[in-house]
């Protein structure tokens, strides 16, 4: 007999004090995830297609509209995505000719990043399909709940950043 068999087992189905059971749908940041994936993806339809592009190419694209030039290091703390996946992005945005590498006088393995004149096309293309998008989620509350929606994420950001706690 080994020990396994000799220890009692759990079942899933009954949890008790000593034995909780998560139930991942209803978990806090299993919850958020989902619906951000799932935004996300719903809205990558709109540019998937026709540009060509993915999610991770469009964050770095809608960084470098909104704040003109950056480097790849700065766009990975600004989107919170992995420096791989931004590394990837601003490769794949430059093969398309979207974006623009320039030299930095000062240290040379950063190079600041801005967008090509496709690039800026192609952001002012989709920003108002962007906007509008975000305008259709946000239609689907009220102006309380829109208010209320706003508090509620400022609070769990702040809840959530092990900084804020200092």
């Amino acid at each position: 007999m080994s020990d396994q068999s000799k220890q009692p087992q759990h079942d899933p189905a009954s949890p008790d004090e000593d034995h909780p059971v998560l139930k991942l749908r209803q978990f806090m940041p299993y919850r958020l995830n989902h619906l951000a994936e799932t935004v996300s993806r719903s809205f990558s339809k709109i540019y998937a297609d026709k540009y060509g592009i993915g999610i991770p190419e469009w964050r770095v694209l809608a960084t470098l509209g909104e704040h003109g030039s950056m480097a790849a290091r700065d766009i990975g703390r600004e989107t919170s995505m992995h420096k791989t996946k931004v590394s990837r992005a601003v490769s794949a945005l430059a093969e398309k000719g979207f974006l623009e590498r320039n030299r930095s006088s000062g240290d040379q393995r950063e190079h600041p990043l801005q967008l090509s004149k496709k690039g800026l096309a192609l952001y002012e293309d989709i920003v108002p399909k962007a906007l509008s998008y975000s305008k259709g989620l946000l239609d689907a509350l009220t102006a309380d709940q829109k208010a209320m929606l706003e508090d509620i994420l400022d609070r769990l950001a702040l809840a959530a950043d092990p900084t804020s706690m200092d």
